[in-house]
């Protein structure tokens, strides 16, 4: 369990300490934090705001509520509030209600989170718009290379960081289960392989294959380490390094710490890093508390409520239905916003009193309105989701990440006006996010009657998530010479997702970037919606535009689809009816299943496994699984113990198509028949 203090220091004493950890996370003199201009006006965002939250759990023993962290809050604001939740007075506000346990037994399993399920379930092409692996792919420039040493550097620095960060050595159960191998264990650590290109008459023409390899072909941490690292050597003391890291054990803010803990371990053979007081199993192990906790009841009581409300994903035209597709890998655009256009745009959202992560969501919400001819849409924002449990979480290699589902209404006005209203609507929705999106995507399916993805337009911002590590990553990596980060190559593979935009920072610049389906849009639209969206962010340097109106279609919902039209928004709405002939009753294997007990062996069996996942009997042949309680991990589960049992040739999709004990027979009797 954490240690906390005792009592928290009063008056000027709180004060201190608390200005002492803005000025730590702002880089600022903390005699000269003002007690009257908010995190964000001094330069905090709300990533920050996390860090700050843990530090003041630590430093003082106080446990801030979700909603308390907002980056608007003023250092008097917060001091105030330290000495009320101190002293048990005003409103409670939702305070985490877990406390971090570290597991006595390091080797034992433990559950995957919510969006760790949906990348594996994804992988054994559960979902429309699966992959065989759920992974990124980056590779860096590396200059000034030492090629004798280079390649013993690097293996001996990830040896070295297996044994710091344990999600190295992790791998996950063929049932959905995942644990960490003991540093001895043989294949824990992953290897490093080299590719001497120097000696090569077409060396880009190797490297294309590499990148089209590890891109296409991810780690899969069922069958071995979920990281795959690789070295190319190319003449004059060039190189590239290669990581492609599985979706299900590093997000996003875990692939940062890996490359520059990787980087600062290569650089330096005698370089120790700072121990670390958690890991991501025991996290994990500790979330297992909140479904139960008051706070995350309230907070699941609350999605329900808002359920029936949510809007659908925008209405995008398509040029081929997501089903009819096999994708290989998500299609890059991307672009650069200079260093000095970005230092004005955040200034500019400073003096407005919104996160540079909403403008940029609001202009991605815009573009999207005008691309689909509809204001009203549901969004789905993957969230850097690290709880304030410990200090050390954001240190931390894991799948932390989250996501939530934004509802959007984007009435007309002025830049500034939606601007703002977005940046409320994600805090008034990140106040509940003890409960994930997927999670409440699961429940919005139940209630819709489908299983096609809810929510399958993303937006990512990982805006401040450098200054909230603390320090930028090496520039300079020993025996492996300069690292030029802006000299990138990368790829994702997602699950259900059709398009993703993703914001990062490259030192001083902004990167633009669309991730999309190419095999389901028209390209050329994607072309202008890009090129809207960057001309909408880059627009915000400008004072003037904030006052300027937002040009957006008159529809608020997405007008009904053409015959033979295939919109994005429109997916998930149910078929319409099938030929008389299709009745319940009849030969057709389409017909819904006559409701009863299982009528042989076979549905038996079926229905005992089900009852073994569900953890209750399942008295009828024609009970949708999913509604008596079921989700899509544990229909792995239940497909998994028909196999043992000597049950082949059903898949999840098929599972998936008709989720009940009679279905799951009927499937099982054709594939059988074949």
């Amino acid at each position: 369990m954490t240690a906390t203090p005792t009592a928290v220091p009063a008056g000027d004493d709180a004060l201190a300490v608390l200005a002492d950890i803005w000025a730590d996370l702002l880089d600022l003199d903390p005699r000269t934090v003002p007690g009257d201009v908010s995190f964000l006006r001094l330069g905090g965002d709300s990533v920050l705001a996390v860090r700050m939250s843990a530090l003041v759990r630590r430093r003082l023993g106080v446990q801030l509520a979700l909603a308390d962290v907002r980056v608007d809050t003023t250092l008097a604001d917060l001091t105030a509030l330290v000495a009320r939740r101190a002293e048990g007075t005003g409103p409670a506000g939702g305070a985490l209600p877990v406390e971090l346990r570290r597991r006595a037994d390091p080797q034992a399993s433990f559950a995957l989170l919510p969006l760790q399920q949906g990348y594996f379930v994804g992988q054994q092409h559960g979902w429309e718009l699966s992959y065989d692996s759920a992974h990124y792919y980056l590779d860096l420039g590396l200059h000034d290379l030492d090629p004798d040493d280079a390649p013993e550097a690097l293996a001996d620095a990830l040896h070295r960081l297996a044994a710091h960060q344990p999600t190295l050595r992790a791998r996950v159960t063929p049932d959905g289960q995942q644990y960490v191998l003991p540093l001895d264990a043989p294949d824990a650590v992953p290897q490093v392989r080299v590719r001497d290109l120097r000696a090569e008459p077409a060396p880009q023409a190797c490297l294309d294959a590499i990148r089209e390899e590890m891109s296409t072909h991810g780690p899969d941490p069922v069958h071995g380490p979920g990281v795959d690292v690789r070295l190319s050597l190319l003449p004059g003391g060039r190189g590239r390094l290669h990581l492609s890291l599985s979706l299900l054990l590093v997000d996003g803010w875990s692939s940062n710490v890996l490359t520059r803990e990787l980087l600062t371990l290569a650089a330096d053979w005698n370089a120790t890093l700072p121990p670390l007081g958690m890991d991501f199993a025991d996290y994990v192990t500790t979330l297992s508390g909140l479904p139960t906790s008051a706070q995350g009841t309230a907070d699941r009581d609350w999605w329900r409520a808002h359920l029936p409300e949510l809007p659908r994903p925008p209405a995008l035209p398509l040029s081929r239905d997501p089903r009819a597709v096999t994708p290989r890998r998500m299609t890059n655009r991307e672009t650069r916003i200079p260093a000095d256009v970005w230092a004005a745009i955040r200034q500019r959202c400073v003096e407005h009193g919104v996160t540079p992560s909403s403008a940029l969501l609001t202009g991605y919400a815009v573009t999207l309105a005008r691309w689909a001819g509809h204001r009203r849409m549901l969004l789905n924002t993957l969230q850097l989701n690290r709880l304030p449990l410990h200090p050390d979480v954001h240190r931390v290699v894991g799948a932390f990440a989250s996501t939530m589902l934004l509802p959007l209404n984007l009435a007309p006005g002025t830049v500034a006006d939606l601007t703002a209203h977005t940046h409320r609507r994600v805090g008034d929705h990140a106040a509940h996010n003890l409960v994930s999106g997927v999670e409440v995507a699961r429940e919005l399916g139940r209630l819709r009657g489908t299983r096609r993805p809810v929510a399958p337009v993303v937006f990512l911002s990982t805006i401040g998530m450098d200054a909230a590590m603390g320090e930028r990553a090496p520039r300079h990596a020993g025996p492996l010479g300069a690292v030029t980060v802006a000299d990138h190559h990368h790829q994702l593979r997602t699950p259900q997702v059709a398009l993703e935009a993703r914001l990062f920072e490259l030192h001083d610049e902004l990167a633009l970037v669309f991730s999309t389906v190419e095999e389901i849009f028209d390209p050329e639209q994607v072309d202008r919606a890009f090129t809207a969206f960057t001309a909408y962010a880059t627009a915000l340097a400008d004072p003037a535009t904030w006052a300027s109106s937002v040009q957006l279609p008159p529809a608020a919902d997405p007008v009904t689809a053409g015959v033979g039209e295939l919109r994005l928004g429109h997916l998930d709405e149910p078929a319409a009816a099938g030929p008389a002939s299709a009745q319940p009753g009849r030969d057709d294997p389409r017909a819904p299943a006559r409701p009863g007990p299982p009528r042989d062996d076979l549905e038996r069996r079926i229905a005992v496994a089900f009852a073994d996942v569900l953890g209750e009997p399942v008295a009828d042949r024609a009970a949708d699984f999913f509604a008596l309680g079921g989700d899509s991990l544990l229909a792995v589960r239940a497909l998994a113990g028909l196999a043992r049992d000597g049950l082949a040739g059903v898949t999840v999709r098929d599972f998936l198509a008709d989720p009940t004990v009679a279905g799951l027979a009927a499937t099982a009797r054709r594939a059988a028949a074949c």
